[in-house]
């Protein structure tokens, strides 16, 4: 599905808006700055030199255009009739000294914010843009995951090591698609037969992937706004694969060892699976068979109704959380339920906090030596931690669009506006989808309005300061 644009044209409303970001930056339940003695351990310890080097291995890094908090490098290759996957990760582990400022300070953020106007990073920028980056051409102390895969993708076998690594390449998304379209070959020749392999693994188990439209607020050199929303290209698809193989290794050695931290999400219940299937089947496009993983992965993107049918989905992917365990395991399903299978979060440490535990946690175990006491004895407090600040992330995100979208809007106030219903919220109101400007509101709408159907509103007023937006009834 293309992307799509939406611009805050230089005006009255965009300095109101200008405005109203600024105070939502300001009044952010969380640190903004760092303390001196965080910032002076940041740009002074260093891990020990890896024993085992393989700078001679080309790795990549692959992410958005213009990230430099670079967590993860990939090199792939066959091996035999199945393939080899290295999957280095910033060793974080090693820069955060235990106890120390910075480690407090990383606790009480819990993880990057992302704003419109730039980041609140969960680390300072001259160590997760820097000294601990896998930038390119530098060398880096890494954590490295190595998967050894058979010829349909399942893994083999896996291990993990430190190891001092030199990226050759900071790739992005929409380049690395274009040259792969057009055939042409590099170091991520292989990503999308492995990624594909990895993708059907997932069929298999039963997993399912809930592809909605990433929407995202970025600013633009001139200072004005857009909302940006798109489908993640194919080649984003393959990379997660590589990350949710990880995530699954982590699991498997914290399980193995009775000591760690996973993401979990419940199964959807009964009752969540029969209001999907209604849903489905009054907007055309019915679930009758089959697993809803393999029913979301056969909708087409195209389609106009697919939209309504994803939003409606998202129901099912709800109570996503963390869970602690040091000695025995937790009571209950260990699965993430959307996985298929018990996942850790383990290959993000720049930009989120939990990570830097999977992964201390596992290279004790993989080198057959005790966990690091600063990691268990903190374990209980890590999901209050993590909920926390993805609470806040979630939060300041909303608030973050509801804002902009109303700058959007504002030029189209006392006009009527064709939207569609993508779902009902109540007997008369829903949450709909404006084409131009492209952004997505809570509305009324006429009783008997079903998602999918088209409706004509009357914007009766904007409040750009606190992302407000009324429409007549």
């Amino acid at each position: 599905m293309p992307q799509r644009r939406s611009h805050v044209a230089p005006s009255a409303e965009q300095s109101e808006l200008a405005a109203a970001l600024a105070a939502l930056r300001a009044g952010i339940d969380s640190p903004t700055e760092f303390s001196a003695e965080a910032v002076a351990e940041a740009d002074t310890v260093s891990p020990a030199v890896p024993e085992l080097d393989l700078r001679d291995v080309p790795f990549v890094t692959l992410d958005p255009a213009g990230s430099k908090d670079l967590d993860q490098a990939l090199h792939l290759e066959r091996a035999g009739s199945g393939f080899q996957v290295r999957y280095a990760i910033a060793d974080v582990p090693g820069f955060v000294r235990a106890g120390g400022a910075l480690d407090a300070e990383a606790r009480q953020r819990g993880q990057t914010l992302y704003l419109a106007d730039g980041s609140i990073p969960l680390h300072p920028r001259t160590l997760s843009e820097g000294r601990a980056s896998l930038l390119p051409g530098q060398e880096r102390p890494a954590l490295v995951w190595t998967f050894d895969l058979d010829s349909v993708g399942a893994v083999n076998g896996f291990r993990l090591q430190r190891a001092q690594i030199r990226s050759r390449a900071q790739l992005d998304y929409a380049s690395a698609q274009q040259s792969l379209d057009r055939g042409g070959e590099g170091p991520l020749t292989l990503l999308g037969e492995i990624g594909t392999l990895r993708q059907q693994q997932e069929q298999r188990r039963g997993g399912a992937s809930l592809n909605l439209p990433d929407e995202e607020v970025v600013q633009r050199a001139d200072g004005t706004y857009d909302i940006e929303r798109r489908h993640p290209l194919p080649i984003e698809d393959w990379n997660a694969q590589l990350s949710l193989m990880t995530g699954m290794a982590a699991a498997e050695m914290m399980v193995d060892a009775k000591v760690g931290v996973l993401r979990t999400m419940p199964q959807p219940d009964e009752q969540a699976f029969a209001t999907f299937r209604r849903q489905t089947a009054a907007l055309g496009r019915p679930w009758t068979t089959g697993r809803y993983g393999d029913y979301l992965r056969q909708l087409d993107m195209t389609d106009s109704m697919t939209l309504p049918v994803l939003e409606a989905a998202a129901s099912l992917f709800r109570g996503a959380g963390y869970v602690a365990f040091d000695g025995e395991l937790p009571v209950g399903d260990l699965e993430q339920a959307a996985i298929a299978a018990p996942y850790a979060h383990a290959t993000a440490p720049l930009r989120r906090l939990v990570d830097r535990w999977s992964l201390a946690i596992c290279l004790a175990v993989s080198e057959g030596k005790a966990v690091p006491e600063w990691a268990r004895e903190s374990l209980p407090q890590l999901p209050e931690l993590m909920q926390r600040s993805g609470q806040r992330a979630s939060a300041l995100n909303s608030a973050t669009i509801d804002r902009v979208e109303a700058a959007l809007l504002h030029p189209f106030v006392g006009r009527r506006i064709e939207a569609t219903v993508i779902e009902l919220r109540g007997e008369e109101r829903a949450a709909v989808q404006i084409a131009e400007p492209a952004v997505t509101v809570s509305a009324p709408v006429p009783a008997g309005a079903e998602p999918g159907e088209r409706v004509v509103l009357t914007l009766a007023g904007v409040d750009i300061a606190n992302g407000g937006v009324e429409f007549a009834a």
